[in-house]
């Protein structure tokens, strides 16, 4: 067996003899959007060659969005496929590669523009096997680099090796029996496994996608499969921060954070991790571990169960903008059981994820951010009481798992926004106080942050 590749162990779902870890390590497109990147990347994983490393890869920075620009311009009417085969080209020509490794999948791709004018429409099914191509062509690429470099590499299509997934194309979620599908596909795979990230297929055999940035999800959905030691996921910065730090410039870097922060943070808007990545490494108990391609020498953000006990009481504070409040009031909340699963089956009827859930004796407030399906929402809760919205809010949220044993921290928070003058217009602070979210006027979410930030996390 060749060192690194760890074939023979994988094939029995095992770590390779003389191998101290099985590694996953996940690409984003703006590690493999040029020569240089690429050329970092096969540095990693040589470096990492005794580890038996499983890639997973976004497909190259820009060619998603031109592939879903092309197929909405094809569904008008103007099937071209030229800025997709042209961007490729580009990034295939840097690499010293010929662009014939990749033309079988460009001709699937004119065939699938020029059908989408036919019909006339797009749909997110149709939108889902556009937007897999960028992947498929991506490990295709990587691959074959990676042999040149003398380093055997074999290109998985994900939903090939059986990536099973439901049917909720642009947002796709696995099937139990993926897992066993991946870990026996990926153990007869010769050499690096090169593999898909972002798509799947449902069982009618229609290719799905997890969701923009969903190679992060990806990634710890092989981990678990293949039983890895950790996963790295490899992105354009270093870690998360302790905010946005367009918002506030001197945020710092996060050392580690657990599982419920991390899921907590990507939920409500921080853009480093996908927001379901977290389920399976918590499940399989994989720490994951962001790090930087510009900047590979940087530690990062570990993700595990626990964090240091000196750690900060706050990881950090994340927000999202576009959020609409729903308010629900009604005397028959009153001493009535029941009430709240009524208005809750609405919400999920119509397939509208909420965030915050503030109620009172009297009403019941939630926010979502999504405007699509809201307007049925609103009106199936009519039958139930008086429906009011506000438009125009961010939601800021501040997350830390220490947060529960820290003393008057609720009141600097709300001290912090008396004095920037801050009008919130809905507060929720769960039961296991991991979370404490704020939505205030989107005008004002910035400030809100930056506020927050520097009560929270003063200079040292």
């Amino acid at each position: 067996m060749m060192p690194g590749t760890g074939t023979a162990a994988r094939r029995l779902g095992m770590r390779p003899e003389g191998a101290e870890s099985v590694l996953v390590m996940k690409f984003g497109g703006t590690s493999l959007g040029d020569r240089q990147r690429i050329d970092t990347v096969v540095s990693l994983v040589r470096q990492r060659r005794e580890r038996s490393p499983v890639l997973v890869c976004s497909a190259h920075s820009g060619i998603t969005d031109l592939l879903l620009d092309g197929a909405r311009r094809a569904a008008a009417g103007t099937p071209d496929l030229e800025p997709v085969r042209s961007r490729e080209q580009a990034v295939l020509e840097a690499l010293g590669l010929d662009i014939s490794i990749v033309e079988e999948d460009l001709e699937r791709l004119d065939q699938m523009f020029r059908g989408l004018a036919l019909l006339g429409e797009l749909t997110p099914r149709s939108l889902d096997a556009v937007a897999s191509f960028g992947e498929r062509m991506s490990v295709r690429a990587i691959a074959s680099v990676l042999r040149r470099r003398r380093l055997p590499a074999t290109a998985v299509m994900a939903d090939d090796a059986g990536l099973v997934t439901d049917s909720r194309y642009t947002r796709a979620t696995p099937r139990p029996e993926a897992y066993t599908n991946l870990r026996a596909a990926l153990a007869a795979v010769e050499g690096i496994p090169v593999v898909t990230g972002f798509i799947g297929r449902d069982r009618d055999g229609n290719v799905t996608t997890l969701g923009r940035s969903g190679s992060d999800f990806t990634a710890t959905i092989v981990g678990k499969a293949i039983g890895a030691e950790e996963v790295e996921i490899w992105t354009d910065v270093s870690g998360v921060l302790t905010a946005d730090p367009r918002l506030v410039p001197e945020a710092r870097p996060v050392a580690s954070l657990t599982y419920a922060e991390a899921s907590e943070l990507a939920y409500y808007g921080a853009k480093v991790i996908h927001p379901a990545t977290i389920q399976p490494a918590v499940e399989a108990r994989i720490p994951v571990r962001i790090l930087n391609t510009m900047d590979p020498a940087a530690a990062g953000t570990v993700i595990a169960p626990t964090r240091p006990r000196a750690a900060h009481e706050v990881a950090s504070i994340a927000s999202k903008k576009d959020i609409t409040l729903v308010n629900v009031t009604s005397g028959r909340m009153l001493g009535q059981s029941g009430f709240m699963a009524q208005v809750f089956e609405v919400f999920q009827r119509h397939d509208v994820v909420v965030d915050l859930i503030a109620t009172s004796e009297v009403s019941v407030t939630v926010s979502v951010d999504q405007q699509e399906r809201l307007a049925d929402v609103i009106e199936d809760m009519k039958g139930f009481g008086k429906v009011s919205i506000t438009e125009g809010n961010a939601l800021v949220a501040v997350i830390g798992e220490r947060m529960r044993q820290a003393s008057g921290l609720a009141g600097r928070v709300f001290q912090a926004l008396a004095e920037a003058k801050v009008p919130i217009r809905a507060i929720s602070y769960g039961a296991t106080k991991t979370n404490l979210q704020i939505v205030v006027p989107t005008d004002r979410g910035g400030e809100t942050v930056r506020a927050l930030h520097a009560v929270l996390f003063p200079p040292a």
